[in-house]
């Protein structure tokens, strides 16, 4: 049972691993090479793991190519260049989706002003100016309500009608949300006038 192996015994499974590699090696089976000295495996893991020499340099490339996306990124939003522009931004449909909502007038444009004058009014100590102040409040939510349906329903139906084919998921929240930004502020910048059909 603890007696030795013989030259053949020991022989016939190296040959049995070398005809078949793709079972299991046993484990008391020869391995073939020698075993190499601790010096020799250390040496050959610090080489393994050893880090370039040169990775200040590989980060700064990879930082400069991001600063130039980035840059190619902002004159696409500026100009409306469809190569460069964000995933979000890209493709036919939000093109035609910003264009419908660049080309009308909406009420929600115009929060920003209107919150202004209200928080204005509302500091002021006469209390009917203040109840007008809550009033225009409660005024310009509804009608930002009723101006984002408008837009969701009639651009919902457009989109159908032009593209029944393509991915409409997310069109109708993006152009909703495209018309809480002022005009000069959107970006992409506006491709179309107002009143000019899309």
């Amino acid at each position: 049972m603890f007696r030795s192996r013989s030259k053949d015994e020991q022989a016939a499974p190296a040959k049995v691993t070398a005809d078949q590699p793709q079972q299991p090696r046993d484990p008391q089976a020869p391995k073939g090479r020698p075993t190499p000295k601790r010096s020799e495996a250390q040496a050959h893991r610090r080489t393994r793991a050893h880090t370039p020499a040169n990775r200040k340099e590989a980060a700064k490339a990879q930082r400069e190519a991001r600063r130039a996306d980035m840059a190619r990124q902002r004159e696409a939003l500026a100009n409306g260049d469809e190569r460069y522009l964000p995933v979000r931004d890209k493709g036919p449909v939000r093109r035609f989706a910003r264009d419908y909502v660049d080309s009308r007038w909406s009420v929600a444009e115009f929060f920003l002003p209107m919150a202004v004058v209200i928080l204005v009014l509302t500091m002021v100590r006469v209390p009917s100016i203040q109840s007008i102040a809550l009033l225009m409040w409660l005024v310009i939510i509804v009608l930002i309500v009723l101006d984002s349906a408008l837009i969701w329903f009639r651009l919902g139906k457009l989109l159908r009608e032009r593209f029944p084919n393509d991915n409409l998921k997310g069109v109708k929240p993006y152009a909703v949300m495209r018309t809480l930004q002022m005009r000069r502020l959107r970006l992409p910048k506006p491709q179309v006038k107002r009143g000019q059909r899309p």
